[in-house]
């Protein structure tokens, strides 16, 4: 049996990957790795796991998810800050949809100790 890759674009499988996070056994310990675990709740339609990593600041009362998207890859562009030793980080990625793609630099802060996103920007 083949083991198919995280859809993060991580080569472990997602229960070894992103699942430790979506479950909430584990905290994602860099905005990278926030970053990529939301990429793949939006893969997975988890959105209890993408309100919960959404700063409070910024959170909307309410996610619908189109369940006709199709994510198709995720690549990452750049990663500023978002280290165990930072408050605050950007990442900015490429993610790939049946159709198109979205780029985006985001903003991630730590809200008591924990990553969450906070806001992006869609560069031109």
């Amino acid at each position: 049996m083949t083991r198919l890759s995280c859809p993060c674009g991580l080569p472990e499988a997602y229960e070894t990957c992103c699942r430790r996070f979506h479950s909430g056994a584990a905290a994602a310990p860099t905005a990278e790795a926030l970053m990529r675990s939301r990429y793949c709740a939006f893969v997975q339609g988890d959105v209890a796991y993408l309100l919960r990593t959404w700063h409070p600041r910024t959170r909307p009362g309410t996610l619908e998810l189109d369940p006709g998207m199709r994510w198709t890859g995720l690549e990452i562009l750049g990663v500023s800050g978002g280290s165990a030793f930072h408050t605050t980080g950007t990442v900015e990625f490429r993610a790939s949809y049946r159709g198109g793609s979205l780029h985006e630099r985001s903003r991630f802060e730590r809200v008591d100790g924990a990553w969450v996103y906070v806001d992006g920007e869609f560069p031109a």
